[in-house]
C-alpha cells in the first residue's frame, strides 16, 4: 500500500507543529499551489496555507495525504497489483475508518505522535471526526466543516444514483477497464453532473444562469442553456483528472460512514473526542444540512455552539469561503 502526500513548512524537532488536512471526494493532496507536474489542477484550498496565512508555514508543518483508494498517487483501483495488472474491480472496499488507519501509518512514518490540528470538510470531515474518535490521544484540535457523523438516507441515495451512472456505462466492465484502453467516461461525467447540482444552491444557480442560452446556441433547436454548459464543463474537467474506479470506491466509503458503528452509537462515539473542536456548516448547504453539524457540535463535549459559514454557494461554500474558514482555523490555533 502507498499513500501519496504533500507537505508545507518544516516540522519542529518534536513534531508538535504538525497539522493534518484531509480532502473531500474528488480532492487530492495538492491543497495549495499552482498546477504542476503530478498536480493537474491548482490547490483546492489556496489561500489557507502559506506564510502569513491561517496555516502559516513559518509556524506549522502541514501534511495532506491523498486518501487510500484515490487516484492521485495513493494506492487505488488504477494502481497495479504485484502481478502487474491493475487492481480494478478487485480493489477492496475501505471504510473511512480503514482510510484513517492508513493515515495513522503515515503519521507514524513521519514521526508524528500527535496532530496539533486535524481539519477536513465533507468526506475529509468524515475522516477528521474518525481521527478524533479512533485516536483521541493523537488529535489535539479538530475543525469539522460541512460534514456528518453518519451518511444520511438522502446522501446515500444521491451517491447511489451516481454509482449507477458509472456502473451502467458499457465500458465499466465490473471495474476492470484499466487494461482495455477505454473507460466509463460517460458514466463518470454523468455522475459529476448529478453531484455538482447537489454541491451548489438553487438560488445561486438561478442568479448565475437563470434560463440564459449558452452563447449563440438555441435551446429550442437542440442548443444548451448556460447551466447545462456549466455542468458539461465540470464533467469534462473531472473525467480528465479522476479515475471512475476511485470515484466508486470513495463514494461507497462515504455511504458506509457511521461514526457510531461498533461503538454503541453516535453519542457514545462522539464522547470519545477530547480535542478542542469547532464544528461549522454552510448556511445554504442542501446536501450536508446544518442539522448534521448541529448533531456533531452537541455530541462533542469539547465543542461549543455550531458555527455557520454564510455563503450562497451551497456545500461548496466550505471550499470557496476561504476567509471564513481561515478565521475558524486561527481561532483554534492561536
Amino acid at each position: 500500500m502507498r499513500l501519496a502526500f504533500e507537505t508545507w513548512g518544516r516540522p519542529a524537532p518534536d513534531r508538535s507543529n504538525a497539522v493534518l488536512v484531509l480532502h473531500a471526494l474528488t480532492g487530492d493532496s495538492h491543497v495549495a499551489g499552482p498546477a504542476e507536474p503530478g498536480h493537474p489542477t491548482p490547490g483546492w484550498w489556496d489561500g489557507l496555507i502559506g506564510p502569513g496565512l491561517a496555516l502559516d508555514t513559518d509556524r506549522w508543518f502541514v501534511v495532506a495525504p491523498n486518501v487510500l483508494g484515490g487516484c492521485q498517487g495513493s494506492t487505488g483501483p488504477s494502481s497495479t497489483r504485484p502481478d502487474g495488472r491493475h487492481w480494478g474491480g478487485t480493489f477492496p472496499s475501505p471504510t473511512q475508518r480503514d482510510q484513517v488507519a492508513a493515515e495513522a501509518g503515515l503519521a507514524d512514518a513521519l514521526g508524528i505522535g500527535r496532530w496539533a490540528l486535524v481539519i477536513g470538510g465533507s468526506m475529509g470531515g468524515m475522516r477528521a471526526v474518525e481521527w478524533a474518535v479512533s485516536y483521541p490521544e493523537r488529535t489535539s484540535a479538530l475543525l469539522l466543516l460541512a460534514t456528518t457523523a453518519a451518511a444520511s438516507a438522502e446522501q446515500i441515495a444521491w451517491a447511489n444514483i451516481q454509482l449507477h451512472a458509472i456502473r451502467s456505462d458499457p465500458h465499466w466492465r465490473g471495474g476492470d477497464y484499466h487494461d482495455t484502453g477505454r473507460g466509463p467516461h460517460a458514466g463518470l461525467g454523468l455522475a459529476r453532473r448529478i453531484a455538482h447540482v447537489t454541491y451548489r444552491s438553487e438560488p445561486e444557480l438561478q442568479v448565475r444562469f437563470a434560463r440564459t442560452p449558452q452563447g449563440t446556441e438555441d435551446p429550442w433547436k437542440g442548443g444548451r442553456y448556460q447551466v447545462e454548459s456549466y455542468l458539461d464543463h465540470h464533467a469534462a474537467k473531472l473525467v480528465r483528472r479522476f479515475d471512475a474506479g476511485s470515484y466508486v470506491v470513495l463514494a461507497d466509503a462515504m455511504n458506509t460512514h457511521d461514526i457510531g458503528r461498533g461503538r454503541g452509537g453516535t453519542r457514545a462515539a462522539l464522547r470519545r473526542v477530547t480535542a478542542r473542536t469547532l464544528v461549522a456548516g454552510v448556511s445554504s448547504d442542501r446536501l450536508y444540512p446544518l442539522t448534521q453539524q448541529a448533531e456533531l457540535a452537541a455530541g462533542i463535549h469539547t465543542a461549543d455552539h455550531l458555527r455557520v459559514i454564510e455563503s450562497p454557494y451551497g456545500h461548496d461554500g466550505f471550499l470557496i469561503e476561504v476567509e471564513q474558514v481561515s478565521a475558524l482555523v486561527r481561532e483554534l490555533v492561536e
